[in-house]
């Protein structure tokens, strides 16, 4: 007997409203991380979160959180790839699958973390939102990336 596993569904980009990127710090690192905190902010247009100094949500340790437009995934993503400090990073796509998009639709830049995952909703439409809380822009960036 054998068993046939059924193909995942194909999704569409269309499902993406924007993403995150979440910057993982300790007492050891804060100086690392608001100093990429700061460049970033220098060179992209972006979200950018509030510092967190302790676990919040799914995120084990501190952390911040950088949202940004699909059309900056391209120049920020390779950005932080290159300039991260040494620090974890956490990719991943907002969708209506809260759940999904911390575990299974995620980009790691630096070794992956435990991520708490009891709190994000398999669906926020299912919790009654239509989407995940926008972009809001608040960095004016100066330079060239």
């Amino acid at each position: 007997m054998s068993t046939t596993l059924k193909p995942a569904p194909v999704q569409a980009l269309t499902t993406i409203f924007h993403y995150h990127a979440h910057v993982y710090f300790d007492a050891a690192t804060r100086e690392q991380a608001l100093l990429l905190r700061e460049r970033v902010a220098q060179r992209f247009a972006v979200d950018m979160g509030r510092l967190f100094e302790q676990a919040v949500g799914p995120h084990p340790c501190a952390q911040y959180e950088i949202g940004f437009e699909q059309a900056l995934f391209g120049s920020l993503v390779p950005w932080l790839m290159l300039n991260r400090l040494g620090l974890p990073v956490l990719v991943h796509p907002n969708t209506d699958a809260e759940l999904a998009d911390h575990v299974d639709h995620t980009l790691w830049l630096g070794g992956p973390l435990a991520l708490r995952t009891d709190s994000l909703a398999v669906s926020l439409q299912v919790l009654g939102q239509a989407a995940p809380r926008p972009v809001v822009i608040n960095t004016a960036p100066l330079q060239d990336n």
